[in-house]
């Protein structure tokens, strides 16, 4: 499965064949929300009859008005858990400028020796973390969150414009390191076994500077701790 498709279709089958993968082995794509760096890649991969995807009816219309192509939709409902194969999708509502924005929390296993459970917690593009979503993502073994900029970096930024960087910082923008590392430092007794930095932002953050901001997290919480290099295919959204 792929989480969001925010390279053309082209480019997706590119970034996919370096890592061993091919588009002909993704059954679904699931989408958090309609801005083009999370759903421009739609109307390429829309070709692939093989492939359905999963939105919300806001976000789904918003994407399918920009197309002349007929995409195969399966809608679910924000904050009402659904299965797709073997596995649970739990969306839930997120703080950011779209207009129905969602992360997941992905559930499988049957709990047993051979096939234990586990349950991975995607969550990107929020301006601020609310309680609940703290709670939800305390017992999940793999949380991929996202630490988008460094805030004095981005103040910095020449080619960005006052009005967009006051959309980044405030409350239904993008989380900073800052941001994200209060609430790893914040969650108590949390589950996770590996942590993934993603959403890092090309021009306003650095993988070097996420590595040594984050590093006291694998000690404290005793998990491992990954940066998804936003320049590197490695950074594919894609789980199986």
């Amino acid at each position: 499965m792929l989480i969001d498709a925010g390279f053309s279709g082209k480019r997706i089958c590119e970034m996919l064949a370096e890592t061993g993968e091919c588009i002909e082995n993704v059954d679904a794509v699931f989408i958090t929300h309609e801005h083009s760096d999370h759903a421009s890649g739609v109307k390429g991969l829309a070709r692939h009859k093989n492939l359905i995807f999963h939105a919300n009816a806001d976000t789904a219309h918003a994407i399918q008005r920009k197309l002349t192509r007929r995409v195969t939709w399966s809608l679910f409902e924000t904050g009402r858990p659904f299965l797709f194969r073997d596995l649970e999708v739990s969306p839930f509502s997120v703080p950011h400028d779209a207009y129905d924005p969602v992360a997941f929390v992905f559930a499988w296993g049957e709990n047993d020796l051979f096939n234990p459970s586990r349950k991975l917690a995607w969550l990107t593009d929020l301006g601020y973390v609310p309680n609940l979503i703290k709670q939800k993502i305390l017992d999940v073994d793999y949380l991929v969150v996202e630490a988008n900029h460094d805030i004095k970096m981005l103040e910095m930024d020449n080619r960005r414009p006052w009005s967009l960087k006051q959309r980044i910082l405030g409350r239904h923008g993008h989380l900073s390191n800052k941001a994200a590392l209060a609430l790893l430092q914040e969650a108590e007794n949390p589950n996770w076994r590996k942590v993934f930095l993603a959403h890092l932002s090309k021009d306003c953050n650095n993988v070097d500077l996420v590595r040594r901001t984050f590093q006291p997290i694998e000690i404290s919480h005793q998990c491992s701790m990954e940066v998804v290099n936003p320049d590197s295919a490695k950074g594919m959204e894609v789980t199986g």
